[in-house]
């Protein structure tokens, strides 16, 4: 069987989605296929699903922090980019996806936007509701053990 010409073949560009959890959440690729298909379909509907044509082609995540890489359908990208705002948790973990670029090839999409592996977050104490607690420190955010969760922290709340 014959290729397609490249002029009858489907063109795509490459959204690069930065994903930011809490420490010890833990994310597969699968998951967050499947939360995206279901955010499309929610927002969208199934006819512009399809149309849209979502696949994850890369995805990273480990210490609450990773990447992953959209294929869409290029005329798409805009409801595309609501697609991926819509997305607020998987498997129950909430997460804060963002896109970072789009991109005309992925090689591209991995070099201008994604770079290099971020740093690992930095861990430790803080006096946090008048007790020393743990921390991991993000920039210049802090997510503060409390309990059996996190809470959102800044330097001037600790």
């Amino acid at each position: 069987m014959k290729h397609l010409p490249k002029h009858l073949r489907p063109r795509y560009r490459y959204l690069a989605v930065e994903l930011e959890g809490w420490p010890d959440a833990t994310l597969e690729r699968g998951a967050f296929q499947r939360e995206l298909w279901y955010a499309a379909q929610n927002l969208i509907g199934d006819a512009g699903s399809a149309a849209c044509d979502l696949t994850v082609y890369g995805f990273t995540f480990e210490d609450g922090e990773g990447h992953a890489i959209v294929r869409v359908r290029h005329g798409e990208t805009g409801r595309s980019r609501a697609v991926v705002a819509c997305i607020d948790e998987i498997d129950g973990q909430p997460i804060r996806a963002s896109i970072a670029g789009i991109s005309g090839t992925v090689r591209a999409c991995e070099e201008k936007y994604l770079g290099g592996p971020a740093e690992p977050p930095e861990e430790r104490h803080v006096v946090f509701a008048d007790a020393d607690r743990r921390a991991h420190g993000r920039d210049e955010r802090l997510d503060v053990r409390v309990g059996d969760g996190f809470v959102g922290a800044t330097a001037l709340d600790t």
